[in-house]
């Protein structure tokens, strides 16, 4: 068996930006981050998707 995805909750991510929950739901609304995994009235982010935004960020960034 294929181990899962972690799922995690918006104020995990937000945690992991060092955002409010508020400025994530900010970023999910501009299309920042990825749309959420509606799991009935859950909201929750593969873990994944998250760490890879992160990753672009940081390649995306001048080092001086």
């Amino acid at each position: 068996m294929k181990p899962t995805d972690p799922l995690i909750r918006d104020r995990d991510g937000a945690a992991m930006f060092g955002v409010s929950t508020s400025t994530w739901w900010r970023r999910v609304a501009d299309g920042t981050i990825n749309p959420p995994v509606k799991i009935g009235g859950a909201s929750r982010w593969p873990l994944s998707e998250i760490q890879a935004l992160i990753e672009a960020a940081k390649a995306q960034r001048s080092i001086r």
